[in-house]
């Protein structure tokens, strides 16, 4: 008898906190009848309000491939590898192709090739027939060896921006030409990938937007604030350009604005921007909250004015996509995909990435017609409706694996 065939989702951090869209993805997959069964690199680290019992749930049916003693896992995958000589020769390969002349990339390498024969083996007994991953960097890496060592097909969503940052770091070329399709959520995205492989393989890169939930983002009706309420979201790194945002709160301080900023996420640059707001003396007027569970970040939501991501870098921020869901108007900046998401003017004000003075003026200006930051709102809420919405991308995605015989395909018993 013919079964259906199953996907691994292979992630780096699943369910993880700065990353619900991962877990969203896969449910709404699940419900239109594609077999999911999920894998992550590292162990989860539950936010200090916890997981939601979906997430929970969730956890308790993903394979941790790094959970455990480090050990424990060297010896199970050295046990593969005797059993399954082909497999670790064909891995083997894989890694020393990988970068020949770099001993620090085929030392990376053969960790990686532990991963994957675990990986592998977990597919094996789950009856995976295809391996599907979410980011272009390490945790492709294991999927491209674990492909090449099983024999199986592997394909990837691609997000950006790093992964163009380190296209012979991350393998990307290699990567683009082996997977068997790859998801791009835009088309600056796609067209990164496409300039690194001959024309003849465009037709395998499918740009399929990522999207938010309407059920869980929507507006709601809220209180008048004392203050005027900014809210930012995202990891704390130099790339994200918070303290741009700090010293533009500063000078709207400073030209007696009455506002305070709730800046969501944890990360590297916490040290860095805590010392801004000391010197800057913004302790009353700027609130670090460090990550937050998705509840915790939407009641922040209810309560915002205005959102504003300051990135020197970006994909797509499901961020952004988020705020614009629950009618908040936001700022972003001219970087990545974004204006694919919001074209300036008409679902928000994108200024240049950077500057402190565009930040301020576009935020003070929102600040100042209320009747402008009103329409811009309801227009960001269309737009996601309409190009960003989970229900509409998730049909796109499952048809997409249709397409390479995913759903509704067979694997032979």
């Amino acid at each position: 008898m013919p079964r259906r065939r199953t996907i691994a989702y292979l992630l780096s951090e699943y369910p993880g906190v700065s990353h619900t869209f991962f877990f969203r993805e896969i449910q709404a997959l699940r419900e239109r009848g594609v077999l999911i069964k999920t894998a992550s690199i590292n162990s989860v680290v539950e936010p200090p309000d916890g997981f939601s019992s979906a997430e929970r749930a969730e956890t308790a049916q993903t394979y941790y491939i790094k959970s455990g003693s480090k050990l424990l896992a060297l010896f199970r995958a050295l046990g593969i590898a005797v059993c399954n000589p082909g497999v670790t020769l064909r891995g083997l390969r894989e890694v020393f192709q990988l970068d020949p002349c770099n001993l620090h990339a085929t030392t990376f390498g053969f960790f990686y090739l532990v991963e994957a024969l675990l990986l592998g083996q977990w597919m094996r007994k789950q009856k995976c027939s295809h391996l599907h991953v979410h980011f272009a960097g390490a945790v492709a890496t294991v999927a491209m060896i674990t492909a090449a060592a099983w024999r199986i097909p592997y394909s990837m969503t691609v997000h950006g921006p790093d992964d163009f940052y380190h296209i012979d770091t991350y393998y990307l070329r290699r990567k683009a030409e082996s997977a068997s399709f790859v998801l791009c959520i835009s088309n600056f995205c796609r067209s990164q990938l496409v300039r690194l492989v001959p024309h003849s393989l465009w037709n395998k890169f499918h740009v399929c937007p990522l999207g938010v939930d309407e059920t869980i983002f929507f507006p709601e009706p809220r209180e008048a604030n004392d203050i005027f309420r900014l809210v930012s979201v995202g990891r704390l790194h130099p790339s994200k350009g918070q303290s741009v945002l700090l010293h533009a709160v500063k000078q709207l301080v400073d030209r007696g604005f009455a506002l305070h900023l709730d800046l969501v996420g944890g990360g590297v640059d916490r040290v860095h921007l805590d010392r801004i707001v000391a010197e800057e003396g913004l302790g009353r007027f700027v609130t670090l909250h460090g990550a937050l569970s998705n509840t915790s970040t939407r009641a922040l939501l209810q309560g915002a004015d205005l959102f504003v991501l300051s990135s020197f870098a970006e994909g797509v921020p499901v961020a952004l996509m988020e705020a614009m869901a629950k009618e908040i108007a936001c700022i972003g900046t001219v970087v990545g995909g974004i204006a694919e998401l919001i074209r300036s003017g008409e679902e928000g004000i994108l200024v240049a990435p950077s500057s402190v003075e565009d930040l301020s003026d576009a935020i003070a200006f929102l600040i100042e017609h209320p009747e402008r930051r009103l329409e811009l709102a309801k227009a960001g809420r269309a737009r996601v409706l309409a190009k960003y919405n989970l229900s509409r991308n998730a049909a796109l995605l499952a048809d997409i694996f249709a397409q390479y015989g995913l759903e509704g395909g067979t694997d032979d018993e």
